[in-house]
């Protein structure tokens, strides 16, 4: 491994996810066992800024792997979007004698690392952190699975009143542009139907999906939605259409919300988050730059940060024809 690399900064940005501190602390604690210095930034890009940093070693971390939410903060920085603000990150970068930065985030996270690389020549590593699991170059994203868990554990206390009052429920969970925590949330939590972004549905075929549940025998019945889903302008206009068109059902809207972000991070989130920390540490060391790390198949692989943020994540539809099965 190279030794030109003395200081690391890491720094969390765009929504918050679950595992996030177990990503700073593997960063950290990498660093330590490298003999690197180790900066964290509060804040994001906007603490960069801001020049607003802390250091960070082995024991500042201790007892964080299993907090949810991230010891350094998240912000949305709309300074980091131009030359100026970018100019100054820069500078604070340079007063610090911090050598390369480690991003934990999502695609806008990326962008502004991957800009910030090319203006500067400024190395830097993506963690993929966010609930959405959208991120190309990784199966998995930190936070995805303890979201998933979150969002079965309430929808099958719902199913509880749903069954019990004869109810057809609608539940919103995140995901604005993709459809990955409906989908598998939808499936573990034995859903009637479905709704994501990827896949127009359309309100006949829905309707008529009910009309098969109701023919069936079934009282009651749980649609998952994705709050990205285009067949209703919301879930509240979804549940309108319905209850007009189908007044035999009784329909309620739950919306889950940020609920989904929260909590402490599952085993398989914090494993994910300690493996990532410790192999973007060691990517650094080793020269490479403008990178995410992410995992396929079990095992640790580099993506180019462009292609993270523009290519897709697909959807899988083999658990869509599993859904459309299990939904008889």
């Amino acid at each position: 491994m190279k030794n030109t690399i003395k200081k690391i900064a890491v720094m969390t940005s765009g929504g918050d996810a679950p595992g996030m501190n177990a990503a700073i602390r593997a960063v950290v604690r990498t660093c330590a066992f490298y003999q690197i210095e180790c900066v964290g930034v509060y804040r994001g890009y906007q603490g960069l800024i801001e020049g607003d940093f802390i250091t960070l070693d082995a024991r500042k971390v201790s007892n964080t792997i299993n907090r949810g939410g991230t010891i350094l903060k998240s912000a949305r920085s709309k300074d980091f979007r131009t030359k100026e603000g970018r100019a100054k990150a820069y500078e604070n970068l340079l007063k610090e004698s911090i050598d390369a930065m480690i991003l934990i985030g999502g695609d806008g996270t990326f962008t502004g690392g991957m800009v910030f690389n090319e203006e500067y020549n400024f190395p830097c590593i993506g963690i993929p952190g966010t609930i959405d699991n959208d991120i190309y170059g990784t199966n998995f994203t930190i936070g995805y699975d303890t979201a998933l868990n979150t969002a079965v554990e309430v929808i099958d206390k719902i199913r509880d009143t749903a069954s019990s009052h004869n109810r057809l429920f609608f539940v919103e969970v995140m995901g604005r542009d993709a459809g990955f925590i409906a989908l598998n949330a939808g499936v573990g939590s034995g859903a009637e139907e479905i709704l994501i972004p990827e896949e127009d549905l359309g309100l006949d075929r829905l309707l008529e999906s009910l009309k098969r549940s109701k023919r069936s025998g079934k009282s009651s019945s749980i649609v998952v939605v994705a709050e990205g889903d285009k067949i209703g302008k919301s879930v509240f206009e979804l549940a309108n259409y319905v209850e007009e068109n189908l007044p035999q059902y009784e329909v309620r809207v739950s919306v889950l919300g940020h609920m989904q972000r929260g909590g402490s991070p599952s085993c398989f989130d914090r494993v994910l988050a300690s493996r990532l920390g410790v192999k973007a540490v060691e990517l650094i060391l080793d020269g490479k730059t403008n990178l995410m790390v992410g995992i396929i198949n079990d095992k640790i692989k580099t993506t180019n940060l462009e292609k993270a943020v523009k290519g897709k994540h697909s959807i899988n539809k083999e658990l869509l024809r599993v859904s459309d099965i299990m939904s008889i």
